[in-house]
């Protein structure tokens, strides 16, 4: 029998990919991260890219979210949090961890369960402990999703500054001086660790920077001038992080450059400096976010200099393992040497930020940014690669 004249099914369009933008989080950085997704889910082209908002509030629940950037704001010095965006107070999302399948379900009490579609990559702009630091990466990798950014290994070591800067010294990188109070040790006796910590600045002087070995955005972080100060400061830190770093003050100018992976491999962005902020003792979280201390983009650096912290740059992002996206922060010192301070494999993503700022200054927009990011993260294959 011939089909000719049977009636023919219009031809579907093709799905556009869906993307899950992922924000929040239990960390102290949780509305940083929701400022970032505003960002973001301001800048995804839709005409590309289905979108899918999902928050995750500070106890851990994982909300449906209104796709409603301006809400994502800092208003009245404050950031956002999840919470005030939740669809509901009580409804959770679930990601199925079976690879063949990518369905998303929302539920709530009482109710049956309702299916959201599939999830093709997840956009996770979460800063800090509990996802940066590899755990979410895990969580993705287990169910087979394509996400933007560092895998598991380099989001742990990008997070852990003690271990960053250990994998970056056996690469040949120069890292400023450090000790390391590890939670056993502060429990085991407080006074022989503060007296580890006396003893390093007696070795390498005063002022000293007291931080949580697993935070970013400046947060927990204390600069100490002596002796006297020292207490309060680890506990500022230990709100944050049980495990402290403590670092000597260089001397020197700060730099900061983007590495972002091509199609050929990681480049650096031009770089940009972090003048010494007016208003405040360093460059700290109030300096960052709420008064936007602007940064100088590009830096004023010789070409010497310059092309020396971009190869300093990628070099990092390689010794770490790092894919999609890193931004590198230095020290230029008095001496003329780059000493790498850290890494941030999600850093802040604000249209203030100064990794996108870098990128602009390079040729490439914020939106087109994101795009970039995504098309690598769809064209990356999960698991061991």
């Amino acid at each position: 029998m011939s089909t000719e004249n049977l009636p023919q099914s219009p031809e579907q369009p093709p799905r556009k990919p869906r993307v899950a933008v992922v924000f929040g989080g239990r960390s102290s950085e949780h509305g940083i991260s929701v400022v970032t997704a505003g960002a973001v889910l301001a800048a995804i082209d839709r005409t590309k890219y289905d979108v899918l908002p999902i928050g995750i509030t500070g106890d851990g629940r994982w909300a449906l979210t209104a796709d409603e950037p301006e809400r994502m704001a800092i208003t009245e010095r404050r950031t956002p949090s999840v919470d005030q965006l939740a669809e509901t107070a009580e409804g959770a999302v679930v990601l199925s961890v079976d690879p063949a399948n990518r369905e998303v379900v929302y539920s709530e009490p009482g109710s049956v369960p309702k299916a959201l579609g599939e999830v093709d990559v997840v956009f996770p702009v979460l800063h800090g402990p509990y996802g940066e630091d590899g755990t979410l990466q895990g969580l993705l990798e287990l169910s087979g999703v394509p996400y933007v950014g560092a895998g598991v290994l380099a989001s742990a070591v990008g997070q852990d500054k003690e271990y960053m800067k250990r994998v970056f010294t056996s690469f040949g990188l120069k890292v400023g001086p450090y000790v390391v109070i590890r939670p056993r040790e502060w429990q085991r006796d407080e006074q022989a660790a503060r007296k580890k910590i006396v003893d390093f600045a007696g070795e390498h002087g005063w002022p000293l920077f007291v931080k949580p070995a697993r935070a970013g955005s400046s947060i927990g972080i204390t600069k100490v001038d002596g002796p006297a100060g020292l207490d309060e400061a680890i506990a500022e830190a230990q709100r944050h992080d049980p495990k402290i770093l403590v670092e000597a003050a260089l001397t020197g100018r700060e730099i900061e450059c983007g590495v972002l992976e091509f199609e050929d491999g990681p480049r650096a962005s031009v770089p940009a400096e972090i003048p010494p902020p007016s208003a405040h003792a360093y460059y700290d979280f109030e300096a960052k976010y709420i008064d936007a201390t602007p940064g100088l983009v590009p830096a004023p650096l010789t070409a010497e200099e310059t092309a020396e912290v971009r190869r300093l740059a990628v070099e990092a992002f390689e010794a770490a393992s790092c894919e999609g996206l890193v931004r590198a922060d230095f020290f230029l010192t008095d001496d003329g040497e780059f000493v790498i301070n850290e890494i941030n494999t999600m850093p802040g993503f604000t249209p203030i930020s100064m990794y996108p700022q870098m990128w602009q200054k390079s040729g490439v927009s914020y939106p087109e940014l994101v795009d970039r990011l995504l098309t690598a993260a769809l064209n990356r294959p999960t698991g061991l690669r």
